[in-house]
């Protein structure tokens, strides 16, 4: 319970109708889930005006309301309180009404387009090995220790997020890391929390079907920066273009390179089963050793030792937690098999991240790199022949297919991935040629779980295949029905059963 006033008083308030004398016992933003004594955040969203439900919510229970309108009638003994952005008021509000969960311990927020997930796996590693018991709210799922919660986005809604923390908090977490999304940051999120360290790994075009461009994009994901409060640190990806124009626009910050910067590598080493490196740091020197492959991934080692060492964690520990960090899920995850091909899985979704992972494998001593991919439906079109371009570009055979069309036709996703194929010249053939062709090619086979039956039919031992976009996911979103699908499963089943067929 907390008085209405007390709350009013990290809110943007612009003007007050009624008592805030009253005690709120809960917070919500759905008016489904309103209850006796709620304050309720009519949020302003793209498609739905949250002001529509302030009826339904006020017959549920709410004895007060937050919007940014001015309301035709207000009910007796029902407070308005009108604020200039209800986002942002309902963060703070959240934060407070949930005992401030963010403070008094270390708390790292990572930004990016891609990056996000490995670094934060890192971390949570380094930080175990530093004695702490962090938590994790990230794109696999929210955790702590045992307890796991499905993420639904990668940053929860604020009211989610604060009261998530307050419960890993109360069970004994004593440092939090997150992954912080572009929408995240320009709907006001994360704003109640409090960060002592903050990374920015990258940024490549991605989510155009939210921001109206990359100036948006990019303005989105530096808010994390600043608005920094207080000592807390900015760790930036030099090597990145917009790290580096956002490192010039911060009065002091951590960069971090791959042969610059004040933390950046030296004797690098790389094969298919890891990573080693001396990397260089203000602290002194650290030798690493990693089971994380590729150029990207050694981006993502950089900002986990630089962060870390910013927040003065001994660089033993450090060595440590990367030395013991496990297998990041659907991230260049090793599909085991007898037959002597590199199977992976990946979560890579933009043409950059498909790209740098075809990169990496292309410097492995390997025979043929065959790459199964797709690109969601009701998401950013611009993106699809870029990725099908990276894909033939670095690969020897291609097999495009679905991925999550949702209630678009996936042949006409699948038309614009092709249009991007066969803009670098590629030969595209059906799948049953695929076994006689001698050169680079491709083909579309929009069933996904077929593609990957045809990629491990065709594949040799000495081989790479990698299933590229959904990495971690387990499921497929056919129209508006979700149904159970797992690219790692579905790689395993296919190379344990007769090499793909069925």
């Amino acid at each position: 319970m907390m008085k209405l006033k007390v709350l009013c008083d990290v809110m943007d308030v612009l003007e007050v109708i009624g008592s805030t004398d009253d005690s709120i016992s809960a917070l919500h933003c759905d008016s489904r889930r309103v209850e006796e004594g709620t304050l309720f955040f009519a949020l302003s969203g793209a498609v739905v005006d949250g002001s529509r439900f302030i009826p339904q919510a006020i017959v549920a229970g709410a004895i007060a309301v937050v919007t940014e309108q001015l309301l035709d009638q207000v009910p007796s003994g029902v407070t308005v309180i009108r604020v200039g952005n209800v986002r942002r008021s309902m963060a703070f509000c959240a934060a407070l009404f949930y005992g401030n969960p963010s403070h008094a311990i270390p708390v790292v927020g990572v930004t990016g387009t891609n990056g996000k997930t490995t670094t934060s796996y890192l971390l949570e590693s380094i930080f175990k090995q530093a004695g702490y018991r962090p938590a994790v709210f990230g794109t696999v799922d929210y955790r702590f220790e045992s307890a796991r919660v499905p993420a639904a986005n990668t940053t929860p809604e604020s009211l989610d997020l604060q009261q998530l923390m307050a419960r890993f908090r109360a069970d004994g977490a004593d440092a939090m890391i997150l992954e912080v999304s572009s929408h995240a940051l320009k709907q006001h999120r994360a704003d109640g929390v409090a960060f002592d360290a903050v990374v920015f790994t990258n940024l490549t075009p991605e989510h155009l079907d939210y921001h109206p461009d990359m100036a948006d994009y990019y303005q989105s994901k530096s808010r994390l920066f600043t608005a920094l409060r207080g000592t807390a640190r900015a760790i930036v990806n030099g090597d990145d273009a917009y790290g580096a124009q956002l490192a010039g626009e911060l009065p002091d910050c951590t960069v971090f390179g791959a042969e610059r910067g004040d933390v950046f590598a030296r004797r690098v080493k790389m094969s298919r089963t890891g990573t080693s490196a001396v990397f260089a740091t203000p602290a002194g020197d650290l030798a690493i050793d990693s089971r994380l492959i590729g150029g990207f991934n050694l981006s993502n080692l950089l900002a986990a030792v630089a962060t870390t060492a910013s927040l003065d964690i001994p660089l033993a520990k450090i060595a440590a937690g990367i030395k013991g960090a496990p297998q990041v899920p659907g991230r260049v995850e090793s599909v085991d098999n007898d037959r002597g091909i590199l199977a992976l899985v990946d979560y890579a979704h933009t043409g950059d991240a498909l790209r740098q992972v075809l990169k990496t494998l292309s410097g492995i001593e390997a025979g043929r790199r065959i790459t199964v991919v797709g690109c969601g439906g009701d998401r950013d079109r611009s993106k699809r022949p870029v990725m099908a371009a990276a894909a033939v570009e670095l690969s020897d055979i291609v097999l495009l297919t679905s991925d999550n069309p949702r209630t678009e036709d996936p042949l006409q996703i699948l038309q614009q991935m092709r249009a991007g194929a066969i803009s670098r010249g590629i030969a595209e053939c059906s799948p049953d040629q695929l076994d006689r062709w001698g050169e680079k090619v491709f083909c579309v086979v929009p069933d996904r779980r077929l593609a990957i039956e045809t990629a491990v039919r065709v594949a040799k031992s000495g081989d790479i295949i990698l299933v590229a976009g959904k990495g971690h996911e387990d499921y497929q979103i056919l129209g508006v029905q979700k149904v159970h699908f797992d690219d790692r499963e579905e790689l395993f089943a296919a190379l344990t059963d007769g090499g793909g067929q069925r």
